[in-house]
């Protein structure tokens, strides 16, 4: 009775995660069409919820010591990097497009094990890869000469690289010492948050800032709304509200549950961006979104063959394989995660996490459930 309880729990809070990361870029677009630079709307989103997660922070001080590595690489990559990307791309793009390019971080993390590591995939995962690749050439529209703005995809695409780049790093970066203490998740977000602000403080150089925007209204589809209230919903909603929940939740749910619902943070977001900001995709780009989901679920939770002569990379299992996921525990053993996350031997990162044993990669696959969601 309780762990049903528990589950039907954990489901409501994924969901709730899943349609609070999914407005974040419905909330920014307009601050950036009233004037802000995109790397401000970035900046203003991370320190504000940096500094509401200081307190957590002080709390796992020890982590600075414990895993600096980790909370660099999830800071940097997984924070600045993905989210600068990303709200860079929707001011050019439809921020659904921009979204479901970010599903292509399992293709890329694959591509990788395949051909830089040179370890053998799975046909199931394989499978997955190519249907994820040719959804979004139904995306974008190949076949008229690409239906979107060159460097928007790019930089999309640049924020799926971010994502890929944790990772591997953190793949690399593990120690495999099974008996070390686990690091706590929510610490490594409010570590991430942190690292990442000063970084974009650096690049975004706030102080040059028109923040004259802030105080009056931005556009939505021809609705005016407070800017304030936009930045409110994305840093108090988008981040800190999506972040926590998004950590319990991957708590009490099945790698496999957790995906579906993190794939529906995509639907989420183009819906939102269809009725709130007027962005319409036609009947390709809806079809080709759903390819893209389906086959970014695929490549990221497919199980490894039984062990052969050498590990088999399927997906996310406990051979090594990097891929991505967006939300899943997998404490241990062969357990794969979810979304856009990735993991070695301790299973899949929830949005950007990974590790060997139960030491980074658990921290990095709860923890990474909500920075490498747009990460939204």
């Amino acid at each position: 009775m309780h762990a049903s309880q528990g589950r039907s729990a954990g489901l409501g809070l994924a969901l709730a995660s899943a349609f609070a990361f999914g407005g974040s870029g419905v909330a920014a677009k307009p601050l950036i069409e009233a004037g802000l630079d995109s790397l401000h709307v970035v900046w203003l989103r991370v320190a504000g919820a940096a500094l509401l997660m200081l307190p957590v922070a002080w709390r796992h001080r020890d982590l600075l010591r414990r895993e600096p590595a980790l909370l660099v690489g999830f800071g940097l990559l997984a924070v600045a990097g993905v989210q600068a990307f990303y709200f860079a791309s929707i001011s050019r793009i439809p921020v659904g497009v921009a979204l479901l390019i970010e599903y292509l971080a399992p293709a890329l993390v694959l591509g990788w094990v395949r051909f830089v590591q040179r370890r053998p995939v799975t046909r199931a995962a394989a499978f997955g890869v190519v249907l994820a690749v040719g959804g979004l050439a139904c995306v974008v529209q190949v076949w008229s000469g690409l239906g979107f703005d060159l460097l928007g995809l790019l930089l999309a695409l640049a924020a799926a690289c971010c994502q890929v780049g944790y990772f591997v790093l953190s793949d690399q970066g593990a120690d495999g010492d099974g008996g070390a203490e686990r690091p706590d998740p929510v610490g490594v977000i409010a570590y991430g948050l942190l690292i990442g602000a000063l970084v974009l403080t650096v690049v975004a150089r706030p102080w040059g800032m028109d923040w004259a925007v802030l105080g009056g209204h931005a556009a939505m589809d021809g609705t005016a709304v407070p800017a304030w209230l936009l930045l409110g919903w994305i840093v108090l909603i988008a981040t800190v509200f999506a972040y926590t929940t998004g950590v319990i939740s991957v708590r009490r749910l099945s790698p496999q549950v957790a995906g579906v619902v993190a794939c529906l943070e995509a639907v989420i977001a183009t819906v939102l961006a269809w009725v709130l900001l007027g962005e319409h995709l036609g009947a390709p780009q809806i079809v080709g979104g759903a390819v893209v989901l389906v086959g970014a679920f695929i490549a990221q939770s497919s199980t490894p063959k039984a062990p052969s002569a050498g590990p088999v990379a399927g997906g996310t299992g406990d051979v090594g394989a990097l891929t991505a996921g967006t939300g899943a525990e997998a404490e241990g053993g062969a357990e794969t995660g979810a979304g856009i996350g990735s993991g070695t031997r301790s299973g899949d990162g929830a949005g950007a996490g990974s590790g060997t044993g139960s030491g980074d990669g658990a921290a990095g696959q709860e923890a990474g459930l909500s920075a490498g969601r747009t990460a939204p």
